[in-house]
């Protein structure tokens, strides 16, 4: 009996055990390369690995592992010329990219495959992969930190209300409040730097399953990929996705930031707060209304965190009812995982471009900070130094702010006269409390608005992302 496979009706690399042509649309269905052929260069730096390692054990020889990768070399030279054609038949990239190197150099790329499965090739192509993206993402993330840095040093001493409830609150500094979102990208950047480091976990050698009875070295493929360290547990390494749900978990907080500033930049510059201009090649006009100048760019990246947050949905629904290890099941963790890397690098790209260049307008700030009383807790505090207790002083403050309102002025704007009427432990040092610039110097410590304080964070946080 020979040894040599039958020809097989399907024509696959795995149809040996079977007697009949797949079915044309579940070949289809069951096809990936559509979107998997994306990972074709991670997936040849794989093999090469594999084929390199393979010769070191003796599985190979040095002559048929210099063969296969100099196949797998000119395969990838073919596809980024735009030579390769994918075929939808062979299902996925794996078998696409295995199937033309045995064309190229003959029955020695068959041996390519001896020692793993195409269940620990793909978990290592996505870590590998995912793991150049993070990269990616992680120097965009800091290219906008840096572009808020710069803006934000600009702006030491341009003073704009703080809100809560979207109500003046505080009076605070421009450069400051750049300054918060720096620290939300901070988180960001940290997460990431940390996910990084369980997605640099090697799952080749891994086989099926369970391992394979070839001598392997999996600390030759692991050095030669830049792993961290081969995964301990064959059934874990083949079936974990963890990595890619933790990735796109950390995605969907950096976008949810990136939405919140995003708000904060549609609000400000629009006709009612005028707080800042966003540069034209940001924004759009109107096919009827031609006084507008909507900021598009920031609508969408805010509306881009849907996409994130419902990918990170998919791949938590998608892994809760596998058993252990591998199952078809997991071809569908790809499209969300290129998804929502495609939306957060595009979501950075524009945000680093655009928030860095926003125009502020720092009379329009200053005005509305002397609208809603934004320096009331300023008079509070200094009823408390003159040793009123607070709850008393807060009394007192709320009929001064009464007669502001009733009379349109504000609390700077009200006469000693006035002021004392309400306590005679406020004297004329009252107003040096009172003024924007008074109250935001005031607060001078760590983390505080006060422009000397916002520099030195400035500085710090330079050092931080150097």
């Amino acid at each position: 009996m020979s040894d040599k496979p039958t020809a097989n009706p399907s024509q696959k690399l795995w149809g040996g055990r079977f007697t009949e042509s797949q079915d044309a649309f579940v070949e289809e269905f069951n096809a990936s390369v559509g979107f998997d052929q994306r990972l074709y260069a991670h997936d040849i730096q794989g093999s090469i690995a594999h084929a390199t390692m393979l010769a070191r054990v003796g599985v190979l020889t040095e002559v048929e592992a210099a063969t296969i990768v100099a196949g797998l070399n000119a395969i990838r030279a073919d596809i980024e010329a735009g030579n390769f054609t994918w075929s939808m038949a062979l299902e996925d990239v794996h078998m696409n990219i295995e199937a033309r190197l045995t064309e190229r150099v003959g029955d020695v790329g068959k041996k390519l495959h001896t020692g793993r499965s195409r269940n620990d090739q793909v978990a290592t192509d996505v870590r590998l992969w995912l793991r150049d993206q993070i990269d990616l993402i992680l120097a965009e993330l800091r290219r906008a930190q840096r572009g808020l840095l710069d803006l934000a040093g600009q702006e030491v001493d341009t003073i704009l209300p703080g809100f809560t409830h979207l109500q003046v609150a505080q009076p605070v500094t421009f450069g400051h409040h750049l300054l918060a979102w720096f620290e939300n990208l901070q988180r960001d950047a940290e997460r990431l730097i940390d996910c990084r480091k369980r997605v640099n976990r090697m799952p080749l050698g891994a086989a099926a399953l369970a391992g394979t009875t070839f001598p392997i070295d999996r600390a030759i493929t692991c050095e030669l990929l830049g792993f961290d360290a081969p995964a301990e547990n064959s059934l874990d390494a083949v079936s974990d996705r963890d990595f890619a749900i933790e990735f796109c978990a950390a995605s969907a907080m950096l976008m949810t930031h990136l939405s919140r500033f995003s708000e904060e930049m549609i609000i400000w510059s629009s006709a009612q707060f005028g707080f800042v201009d966003l540069p034209d090649r940001f924004c759009t006009g109107s096919s009827i209304m031609p006084q507008k100048k909507n900021p598009d760019v920031p609508e969408l990246i805010r509306g881009k965190v849907a996409r994130v947050d419902g990918n990170l949905i998919a791949l938590l629904t998608l892994m809760k009812s596998q058993p252990l290890a591998y199952n078809k099941d997991n071809q569908e963790d790809k499209e969300p995982l290129f998804d929502t890397v495609d939306t957060v690098r595009a979501s950075l790209r524009a945000f680093a471009d655009m928030a860095p260049n926003m125009m502020p307008r720092r009379e329009r700030m200053r005005a509305a900070a002397l609208q809603g009383y934004a320096t009331a807790t300023d008079l509070a505090d200094y009823l408390v130094r003159k040793g009123v207790a607070f709850r008393d002083a807060h009394e007192v403050v709320g009929r001064a702010v009464r007669l502001g309102v009733d009379t349109g002025r504000d609390l700077a704007e009200l006469s000693l006269d006035e002021l004392q009427s309400f306590s005679d432990h406020i004297s004329s040092d009252v107003f040096d409390f009172l003024t924007l610039e008074g109250s935001v110097a005031a607060r001078d410590h760590l983390g505080g608005t006060a422009p000397n304080q916002v520099r030195a964070a400035i500085e710090r946080a330079r050092q931080r992302i150097a």
